[in-house]
């Protein structure tokens, strides 16, 4: 059924869940919105009763947005997710429904990159194993098994923003950098690229994880992958939990092939602080467990925040979707006196020239327009000149093409 949404700030209501920072909260406010905190995260009983009445849902990583979700969300503009992963939406579906998916590829780069070289340093000198000893009552002194970092080889599998700032963290402490990526990157510092991911993994003394899930949720290191490391190699993995075989990892640990993991990510986490947590990997020697930690830091909460809030704003007010992460990119700058049409269509021949039809029998003049595509989905903005008919959103919106229409007022026309 075709939709057509006007706008209006003071009848935007976004959910944030899973205590989003305070900074986004007073952003979003500030912009006029109504914003409805929770600050946990929802079962998808509790989502569906909540989600139909929202406009915008901005979560972290624990709510799971399903197509079932999507399709009942009528009014539904967009989802936020406050953290790098995206895994938790069913992209496609919100695709289907024009609802963009944001998320924050920056804010948490540092805050991760700094806890993955605290587990490499930690895992090279079993920190962790002499810190349980020393609560317990125990005092041992013994520097067996313990190394420096220093001209030991860091291998990278995924080289995107947290890739390289471990990288250049891991030189600084005199460390040998290489990376996998399956896309060509520019290195940063003395880091090198390896052509494929069995030299990398031949070759790392620290081989640490940093790349989204993989297809249908398979493991990237396995027991296969595991036999081809280094024997006394230690395995890091601060992205996603799927990307690793824990029973093969605990396995590696058990025979000494690997001599550690330092693990923030795992298959199945708790929902809440309270949930009881459990790992094959709990109490095994050597093994860091951290839990979710990368980007709980109140640096990166805040640059999430503010990376995310900004991108809503952006997207509603002028219908902005630069950074959207399933959807066209499209930023076209307002043209004062102008009337916004946002139109997101199915990617078919034709549509453009069915809207300017419309707008050219309707007498409107058109000042600016851009269209972008991205897999099915089409996403043309268009501004139109003052003396809009009323009635245009409604004629788009009848073109079989049409997915919704928004029409957006200049603050410039009274």
């Amino acid at each position: 059924m075709p939709q057509q949404y006007p706008f209006c700030k003071e009848e935007i209501k976004i959910l944030m869940l899973e205590g989003i920072h305070e900074i986004a909260v007073k952003m979003l406010q500030d912009a006029g919105y109504i914003c409805n905190v929770i600050p946990r995260s929802l079962s998808s009983e509790e989502l569906m009763e909540q989600i139909q009445d929202s406009h915008v849902v901005a979560i972290r990583s624990k709510t799971k947005i399903t197509s079932e979700h999507l399709a009942a969300a009528q009014h539904l503009l967009a989802v936020g997710c406050f953290g790098v992963g995206t895994n938790q939406v069913d992209l496609d579906a919100a695709a289907n429904h024009a609802i963009p998916v944001f998320n924050a590829p920056y804010g948490n780069t540092r805050s991760v990159a700094e806890l993955a070289l605290a587990h490499i340093l930690w895992l090279a000198r079993r920190a962790a194993d002499k810190n349980c000893k020393m609560h317990q009552g125990f005092w041992d002194k013994s520097a067996k098994g313990a190394i420096e970092v220093r001209d030991k080889v860091l291998g990278l599998i995924g080289y995107g923003h947290i890739g390289q700032q471990v990288g250049l963290l891991g030189e600084s402490v005199g460390m040998h950098v290489l990376f996998y990526d399956i896309a060509k990157r520019l290195p940063l510092g003395n880091a090198h690229p390896v052509a494929s991911l069995e030299a990398l993994l031949a070759k790392a003394d620290f081989l640490s994880l940093h790349l989204p899930t993989m297809p249908n949720n398979r493991a990237l290191i396995g027991e296969a992958e595991i036999a081809k490391m280094k024997r006394g190699s230690y395995l890091l993995n601060l992205s996603r939990g799927s990307l690793i075989d824990f029973s093969a990892v605990k396995a590696a640990i058990e025979s000494k092939h690997l001599a550690g993991a330092g693990l923030d990510v795992y298959p199945a986490e708790p929902k809440t602080n309270k949930e009881e947590f459990k790992c094959d990997l709990a109490g095994m020697e050597n093994v860091i467990l951290t839990p979710h930690l990368g980007g709980s830091t109140e640096e990166a909460q805040y640059n999430i925040g503010v990376e995310v809030a900004s991108a809503f704003i952006k997207f509603i007010d002028n219908g902005t979707t630069t950074g959207a992460v399933n959807f066209p990119q499209v930023e076209l700058p307002l043209f004062p006196n102008s009337h916004r049409i946002l139109n997101v269509h199915r990617n078919v021949p034709g549509v453009l020239s069915s809207v300017n039809k419309i707008l050219s029998d309707l007498g409107a003049n058109i000042n600016a327009q851009y269209l972008n595509t991205y897999k099915d989905v089409g996403y043309l903005i268009m501004d139109v000149g003052n003396g809009l008919s009323e009635n245009v959103g409604e004629e788009i919106s009848k073109l079989p093409t049409n997915i919704k229409t928004r029409i957006l007022t200049s603050p410039d026309i009274s």
